[in-house]
């Protein structure tokens, strides 16, 4: 019968590239790590490793088991997840997707919080924008997804459990020498000559940006389209650009000022999941532990 830990190591070994990488990674020794790939090949029978000169790569048959092997081992952690779980144990993979800005100030913290919490909790953070997750959720390649209830194209239904997270203001950012940052407000029909740093065309903030710089009478000059707001807080910061972005997303220490619309304008953000779940014990733990966030300057209690 196949040792699961003995298929670790193979698959680690076909992620890292080398015995001492896998080694480090688990805190082994490179001989221990050798001598059980080599029991490994004894079991199977096979022939999965050989030698190019000093380093060790996968034979053909090799990488297959490797790749089969992950499977097994996901689907045995599946299995162990969904029997804790009848005992309420917080336990297995939890996938958390998150808008970029809400990784950091929210995910990163609820994420080393369960660590301590719940050893046998892993959660995997993964970045995912509004227009992305909704369908990552239904696909089950998320099981936890922190996103905004306006983005339209989201697809809701009864199948998922919303649960609102706060309320995120949209900013204004310029240059601190912009004539617009002498401004206590800004209306946005006063952007009307100015260029925009913008996000990928097609995702919310983008869409959000021509749609708000529409309803103030003009059609926004996009200068870059970055899909990392520190690029376009950057943009920002040389004088290049302005933008619209969540406050979550404008960390303190950058050299540019935010100012509230006129009209002011927010997103509500929430917890999703789905309803039928086998992981109902580790996606509770999840999304109490990004309830408990501590009190973040740019995210509104929700009313």
């Amino acid at each position: 019968m196949l040792n699961p830990w003995r298929l670790q190591l193979l698959g680690l070994l076909d992620s890292l590239g080398t015995v001492r990488a896998v080694a480090e990674t688990l805190h082994l020794s490179p001989s221990t790590v050798s001598q059980q790939l080599g029991v490994l090949e004894t079991e199977t029978r096979s022939h999965l490793l050989e030698r190019t000169g000093r380093r060790v790569r996968l034979t053909r048959t090799g990488v297959a088991l490797a790749r089969r092997g992950r499977d097994i081992l996901d689907r045995m952690a599946e299995a162990e997840a969904e029997l804790r779980a009848l005992n309420d144990e917080p336990i297995g993979t939890v996938r958390l997707g998150a808008f970029q800005s809400a990784i950091h100030p929210l995910a990163v913290p609820a994420a080393a919080r369960l660590a301590d919490s719940h050893p046998h909790l892993h959660v995997e953070l993964v970045e995912s924008e509004p227009h992305e997750s909704g369908q990552a959720l239904h696909a089950g390649d998320l099981d936890v997804v922190v996103t905004t209830t306006d983005y339209v194209r989201f697809p809701w239904d009864r199948d998922l459990e919303i649960v609102p997270l706060g309320v995120d203001q949209v900013v204004l950012v310029l240059p601190p020498d912009h004539p617009l940052a002498r401004r206590r407000v800004v209306d946005l029909a006063a952007c009307a000559d100015q260029v925009w740093a913008c996000d990928r065309a097609g995702t919310y903030m983008a869409e959000l940006l021509q749609r708000l710089c529409r309803e103030s009478g003009f059609e926004p000059r996009v200068a870059c389209r970055f899909a990392n707001y520190l690029l376009a807080i950057r943009h920002v910061e040389a004088g290049r650009s302005v933008a619209l972005l969540p406050a979550l997303a404008v960390a303190p220490g950058h050299s540019v000022v935010t100012r509230e619309l006129t009209t002011p304008v927010h997103r509500n953000v929430a917890v999703v999941v789905r309803r039928e779940t086998a992981l109902r014990a580790a996606v509770d733990a999840v999304v109490e532990a990004l309830l408990d966030h501590p009190e973040i300057p740019a995210l509104a209690s929700p009313t």
